[in-house]
């Protein structure tokens, strides 16, 4: 019988080729080795170009298109330093990751990373909290989307729209990884192509090249109180929103347990993770608040809407509420794919239900599908008797800072990861961390000053508190279940504890 190992909190111990897992009492060792995904019945049908394709499209998430709007109106021109900063900070945490990641590619990610380098309970909790996150981000976007489809076409009801949505990603995802893999690589094309050509016009227009119309300069960027008017702690609320646009960027790392080349596709993707983020994100942020005033309502509703119909495009309107869908179907998509393999993973190591680790024949995890979905549809249902702003918000607000804690966790293992090798493993790894231990050790440092600097500002403070809670809740739990499992491990004779 599979049991869960000893709680710990220390660094684990040294590997030799493959990573200990410290075992419980009266338990044979087992190893899990770094050359071969521990995905189980998971079949490995996701090519390179596809994996590719997914890294590069989960950097550019609904966030960016919708969420950058409020971020702009919260701090001014300046947004673009607290996007370019965030982003370092992000692709330093996705470096750490990909360490990980080259060097034992797993479908838990993270989580599985934490179990070994943290304790049971860290991967436990961090994988319980992401799967929430992703789960309610699901939920939000079946509604996001259905907003804009109703814009599309009006007359039919938003929360029909929304379980339209539901229910055909989750018979996507239902079908076969190929299936979730070749929808999420032409809705990342799509999104990449639009995004790369609303820069390009950007240049062209801020140049003053375009259909005649004046270069810009810096009126927006100066003119209008500085690139800082509201003063710099606005720009703390905004980096909340800055975050959650971010987050996906670590889904390639789940996705590799299930590719046929998972190592040379996550180095791949992750080697170029900052260049996405300075081009996708800080290029285009950088192009709005060039061309458009920052404290325009349009700007605040529709960022890159009021640029293309300032830019005189026709049909501005439409172009962009299609994009917007494509980048939420995607993101809801993501997150189907994301949460339910995150549920196998915690099942298969024995944090979460049995029968969550079940698969069918095509290899989907039927269970942790449908598990992750049912908050989805649970939104629609909600969104059918109250007002859509009421459960966006409740969404929005309890998953808020999610991001933070999960990057939190993934600098702690790797730094704990770090620790446990030797010298002449580290040489080995396919990918290093840059700087370590220092640069890891101020990453860390600067996530837990955003997290307290959220707790001391008002327009954070409430997300912040629910993130907190439901944070501390699993955590709780986690250990609970921890020590349970250990204690029941001690009692029971070797012949049952095996």
């Amino acid at each position: 019988m599979k049991r869960i190992a000893s709680l710990r909190v220390e660094c684990g111990p040294p590997p030799t080729i493959s990573y200990p897992v410290t075992p419980a009492p009266h338990r044979k060792q087992t190893t899990v080795s770094t050359s071969l995904p521990n995905s189980g019945n998971l079949k490995h049908s996701i090519n390179t170009r596809q994996l590719t394709m997914i890294g590069m499209g989960g950097v550019i998430g609904a966030g960016l298109f919708v969420g950058s709007g409020k971020a702009i109106s919260s701090a001014g021109p300046g947004i673009v330093l607290v996007y370019l900063l965030t982003g370092l900070v992000v692709i330093l945490v996705m470096r750490m990751l990909a360490e990980l990641a080259t060097a034992s590619p797993e479908t838990g990610s993270f989580s599985s990373y934490a179990s070994r380098e943290l304790g049971t309970w860290a991967g436990l909790s961090v994988g319980w909290i992401y799967t929430y996150h992703w789960c309610v981000t699901v939920a939000f976007e079946s509604l996001a989307g259905a907003a804009i489809a109703g814009q599309l076409l009006s007359g039919p009801p938003t929360w029909l729209y929304a379980l339209i949505f539901m229910s055909a990603l989750t018979a996507v995802n239902l079908a076969a990884v190929s299936s979730f893999a070749r929808f999420e690589f032409w809705f990342a094309l799509i999104k990449v192509t639009a995004i790369v050509l609303f820069i390009g016009i950007g240049i062209v227009a801020i140049a003053g090249l375009f259909g005649g119309r004046p270069a810009p300069g810096t009126t927006n960027l100066l003119g209008r109180g500085g690139l800082f008017p509201k003063g710099y702690t606005p720009s703390l609320t905004a980096a909340l929103t800055v975050f959650f646009s971010y987050f996906g960027t670590e889904l390639v790392t789940i996705a590799a347990g299930e590719a046929k080349d998972p190592v040379r596709a996550v180095r791949a993707s992750m080697a170029s993770v900052a260049g996405r983020i300075l081009i996708f994100y800080v290029g285009s942020i950088f192009v709005v608040v060039t061309l458009m005033p920052w404290n325009s309502t349009q700007v605040t509703e529709s960022p890159y809407t009021a640029v293309l119909n300032q830019l005189g495009i026709p049909g501005a309107q439409t172009i962009m509420n299609l994009i917007v869908l494509t980048a939420v179907l995607s993101c809801l998509n993501s997150g189907l794919y994301s949460s339910s393999r995150m549920l196998y993973s915690l099942a298969q190591r024995g944090e979460g239900p049995r029968p969550l680790r079940r698969t069918n024949g095509a290899g989907v995890p039927v269970a942790g599908v449908l598990t992750a979905s049912s908050v989805g549809f649970l939104a629609v249902v909600a969104n059918y008797f109250l007002p859509t702003s009421t459960v966006f918000n409740f969404l929005l607000s309890s998953s808020g800072s999610i991001a933070v804690v999960v990057y939190l966790c993934i600098c702690a293992t790797q730094i704990c990861g770090r620790r446990s090798r030797t010298s002449e493993q580290i040489a080995t790894l396919p990918v290093k961390m840059w700087g370590a231990p220092y640069l890891s050790y101020a990453v860390g440092l600067i996530l837990v000053v955003l997290l307290a600097g959220m707790a001391f500002t008002s327009s954070t403070r409430s997300p912040f508190a629910l993130t907190l809670t439901v944070t501390v809740t699993v955590t709780g739990v986690a250990v609970a279940a921890g020590l349970v499992h250990q204690r029941r491990s001690t009692a029971l004779p070797p012949t049952a504890a095996e």
